[in-house]
């Protein structure tokens, strides 16, 4: 086994090559030689690596297609998580009947003026800033 420094100056670079020693290491420990002991060795020719990468390729494809599901889904379930939040609405102002009220805590009777009015300012504030569809 041979050892060397090396001096990092992007830790992801460093990460990386972290993953290759270990990687290396499993396929060891799996087949009991180096990729170089397989290829002096002869153990493997050039369709036979070609087949590996062909193969490789292909499981990088599906995982690729298995992430993209799950981001799908977990958007899908965000997405849904959102509307539920949104779906939940406070009261709207036209139920909100001590906007209405005189002193003696009686409804204002017919709408006219002021009160139409303030019912329509409330409103378009409910629909604007409280509860956006």
């Amino acid at each position: 086994m041979k050892s060397k420094t090396i001096i990092f100056r992007d830790p992801v670079v460093e990460r990386v090559c972290d993953k290759f020693v270990k990687r290396s290491d499993v396929g060891y420990a799996k087949y009991g030689r180096t990729l170089h002991d397989e290829r002096t060795g002869r153990h493997k020719n050039l369709a036979g690596y070609l087949n590996d990468v062909q193969e490789e390729l292909m499981d990088a494809i599906l995982y690729i297609q298995a992430a993209k599901e799950e981001l799908n889904d977990n958007s899908v379930n965000e997405a849904i998580a959102e509307a539920n939040k949104a779906s939940f609405r406070p009261p709207h102002p036209s139920h909100a009947d001590e906007f209405y009220h005189l002193a003696d805590s009686k409804l204002v009777g017919g709408m006219t003026g002021d009160t139409e009015k303030g019912l329509v300012n409330a409103q378009k504030d409910w629909d604007d800033k409280i509860a956006p569809i």
